[in-house]
């Protein structure tokens, strides 16, 4: 090939330094954490009073909730300034400008100013963890904003040996009201604050909506709320059917030319167009198309129906157009309703007065419109997908257990930012079904620690979770906030999960990009699957994947992948519009929005498990060919003893069939795989890809290569489409051939073979079975003396047959 360069060999540096093979490098490693589920670990806090550290193991704050068993338990402070009343003025206008800052150590976390407020309000957190804990004593300072420097209104000071432990599910420690203080300790006689502090762990309520000392590098309020865990959900999607039937009464704005109208349908950015009716020219055309298209809740966007007459190509004029509330659509659960009747609707022509009530003559369209709440709308790809409900509450199937994730950490991550002076601010996404969570962004750190566990309903236990680590970037960027790096993804499989075993692994990162395979980092995470119903999860595995219309009233590949498309974009649209946004590029690689795109090596890497699938039936040949060889006689001996058997007790065929399936499937079963399924470099075919391969496939669509490698691409395509053509034309002369055994195309083999049907015909009919299967048997299984190197004669008769590629231009 033009311009092919020899494959390269990755040897991929260990921990330790020494290269390790690929192989070894991207496997998972087994782990046996410390988690609270087993373990109780004690309160070790620095600074913390001995006296207050036994009197929290005394209390059980050493456990954790029985919801927080899959992490290790993080120990943090937690502040929570209510408000503040009665402030003295600090101006000679008698105004004042409050806010708190929280200091303990070298980690200080400020409130948002009040302006003008002698009694304020803030309602707000501060999580210290115990990790970075620098002092014994904890600082409340409430301030006042000026533009000389801020100053010193009062402060609270808080002890923390004294400082109490809370443990959920224990109800929240009651704030309570503080009255300021000097630094020399002095009670000021106006102001007060109210605070709550206590010792906790990642398991309180408190915990996602706090600010976090861990964030305390991170610039401005928007920064700061991208470093929270949150909780997403997607939107709930449904298809819409629209049929456009017909029109009429449409008025030309030319009369002099015939009229070709079509039909635009839109909703939000989803455009589709009908062909133009029949009869061409006729003001009454009739189209009967139907078209699919993604709603979303609340379904607050109108269908726009515009008729159009094309009066040269590129250019439309609109004859009507009307706007259709999606409540109008009828609503379908299942396909055994009603079935949904079309209505005629008046089109507004664009020299109509919209404000006008009635209109004397107006041209009608024919539409039907059906919200099918019966089908899943599919944002990810079938082979693993999340969630397979339908957008129909009544018809979806009960809960059969749950999952809990526990995201522990990562460890050996890439720096992603050196050029800002910073390594990773990493975070992780994690998706199953509509649920979308997101850990906190742990700052400037190769080895982050999170210890945050998540929980999902399992309505089917042949789904995919979906998690993947990106690093933030709207921290410490120095070109301001751009997009969000991806650094790895892990996929598991709940249907190879052990039920109520707790798997935790290190699973390695992976990313391919242009200059080849690059292993960055390695995730830690603990995984369980629960079931509480076992028999309702087994009944499963003999029901349909996804829900009944989409076999009732399948929708074809094609429009699929479209609809697919669409709903990633509004899922995407959705989840980026909240606070803080899940951005778009976020959302994209979570739902593999690319994954249709070609790629030369996800071809061979389909091609070899296409191949591996014949392993099996050519290792069956092989047996066989060294039975008929007499390689070992006793074995041949053996078989024959088995095969006169079987012919004399036919009704032993199947039995003997299935229960050597009992057997294999018993033999294999001390070979399970003991670990869940993760990413195979070797399956995909990312370690030994040429690095123009990966070129091609990283390129934009269209491509935006130079002319002379988008030639040599083609080049090449063509070279392994003419190996693929030759291939189906070899199935389909094979094929014809068979074909022409009866239609006399050739009138000489086709006697031959219909006289000889006829011998064999009277031969089976005068000879018993069991006769013809020994004596086709002992004929098989010859010794190989008694055995030519020729060609047998039916095989040189059906290679005479004639096929159809002779007629090939």
């Amino acid at each position: 090939m033009k311009g092919a360069m020899p494959p390269r060999q990755f040897m991929v540096p260990g921990p330790g330094g020494p290269m390790l093979p690929p192989q070894q490098q991207f496997g998972l490693v087994e782990t046996r954490p410390p988690l609270a589920a087993v373990l109780r670990p004690r309160f070790n806090i620095p600074g913390l009073h001995p006296s207050a550290a036994a009197a929290a193991a005394a209390s059980g704050a050493g456990k954790i909730a029985s919801t927080y068993d899959l992490v290790e338990p993080m120990r943090f402070l937690y502040v929570h300034v209510v408000k503040a009343r009665d402030l003295p003025a600090v101006s000679a206008t008698g105004a004042i400008d409050p806010f708190v800052e929280v200091k303990l150590g070298n980690f200080k976390g400020t409130t948002p100013v009040r302006a003008a407020s002698h009694n304020p309000s803030w309602q707000q957190v501060f999580a210290f963890s115990a990790t970075h804990l620098q002092s014994h004593l904890l600082e409340v300072a409430l301030k006042a904003k000026d533009l000389a420097g801020d100053d010193l209104v009062g402060r609270v000071a808080f002890d923390l040996a004294e400082v109490p432990v809370r443990v959920p599910p224990d109800s929240p420690l009651a704030p309570q009201w503080y009255r300021l203080e000097t630094k020399r300790g002095e009670k000021l006689p106006h102001g007060e604050i109210m605070l709550s502090v206590w010792l906790g762990t990642q398991a309180d309520e408190a915990f996602p909506d706090a600010w976090h000392s861990d964030a305390h590098a991170a610039a401005g309020p928007a920064a700061v709320a991208s470093t929270r865990a949150k909780v997403y959900f997607s939107p709930k999607l449904v298809y819409l059917r629209v049929a456009a039937i017909a029109a009429q009464d449409l008025i030309p704005h030319d009369t002099s030319r015939p009229m070709s109208a079509c039909v635009k349908l839109q909703l939000a950015g989803q455009l589709r167009r009908t062909r133009p009716g029949a009869p061409p020219g006729t003001p009454n055309p009739i189209w009967n198309e139907e078209f699919m298209f993604v709603a979303s809740e609340p379904f607050d966007e109108p269908l726009v129906v515009t008729v159009e007459d094309r009066v040269a190509p590129g250019r439309d004029e609109m004859l009507g157009r009307i706007f259709l509330p999606l409540a109008a659509a009828m609503p379908r659960h299942d396909h055994f309703g009603k079935p949904v009747e079309p209505r005629w609707y008046s089109l507004m022509r664009p020299s109509d007065d919209p404000d006008k009530k009635e209109v004397k003559f107006a041209s009608k369209i024919q539409i039907r419109m059906s919200l099918d709440f019966g089908y899943h709308v599919l944002d990810e790809s079938t082979y693993y997908s999340s969630d397979l409900q339908p957008s129909s509450k009544p018809a979806r199937k009960p809960s059969i257990g749950m999952l809990e994730l526990g995201v522990l950490g990562a460890r050996n991550l890439v720096p992603m930012k050196p050029k800002d002076g910073r390594t990773t601010d990493a975070y992780c996404v994690a998706k199953y079904g509509p649920k979308w969570v997101r850990t906190r962004t742990i700052l400037d750190t190769l080895n982050p620690q999170w210890n945050e566990q998540y929980t999902w309903e399992v309505f089917d236990p042949c789904t995919v979770i979906t998690v993947v680590v990106f690093d933030n970037g709207q921290i410490g960027s120095k070109n301001g906030g751009g997009p969000d790096q991806r650094i790895g993804k892990v996929r598991i499989r709940l249907s190879t999960l052990e039920t109520d075993r707790v798997y935790t692994h290190f699973y390695p990162l992976l990313v391919l990009n242009p200059s080849g395979l690059k292993k960055t980092g390695e995730l830690h995470l603990a995984v369980r699957f629960t079931c509480t119903a076992w028999v309702n999860m087994m009944a499963l595995y003999g029901r349909p994947l996804l829900p009944k219309m989409h076999y009732t009233q399948p929708i074809a590949v094609m429009q699929l992948d479209y609809l697919r498309h669409q709903a990633m974009q509004i899922v995407a649209a959705r989840l980026s519009r909240a606070e803080p946004p899940l951005r778009r590029e976020v959302v994209e690689y979570m739902l593999d929005v690319d994954s249709h795109m070609f790629s030369l090596r996800r071809s061979k890497a389909n091609f070899h498990r296409i191949t591996s699938l014949f392993f099996g039936f050519l290792a069956m040949l092989k047996w066989y060919d060294g039975i008929r060889s007499w390689w070992n006689s006793i074995t041949t001996v053996l078989v024959h003893m088995l095969f006169l058997i079987l012919i004399c007790y036919p009704e032993l065929i199947l039995p003997t069939i299935f229960l050597y399936m009992f057997m294999i499937g018993l033999w294999n079963y001390r070979f399970r795989p003991r670990h869940p399924s993760h990413m195979d470099t070797k399956l995909s075919h990312a370690e030994l890809t040429h690095p123009d391969e990966l070129d091609e496939e990283f390129d934009t669509f269209p491509s935006s290569r130079p002319a002379e490698i988008v030639r040599m691409r083609y080049d090449r395509l063509r070279s392994i489409g003419g190996r693929v053509q030759t291939v189906v034309g070899d199935l389909a002369t094979q094929g014809e051939r068979a074909h022409a055994l009866l239609s006399w195309r050739d009138p000489r083999a086709t006697a031959i073979f219909v006289f000889l049907s006829l011998v064999v015909a009277v031969v089976l009919y005068v000879t018993p079975f069991q006769v013809l299967m020994v004596i086709g048997m002992l004929y098989l299984l010859r010794h190989p003396r008694f055995r030519s190197r020729m060609p047998s004669v039916p095989f040189n008769f059906y290679r005479r047959l004639p096929a159809r590629s002779d007629m090939l231009l």
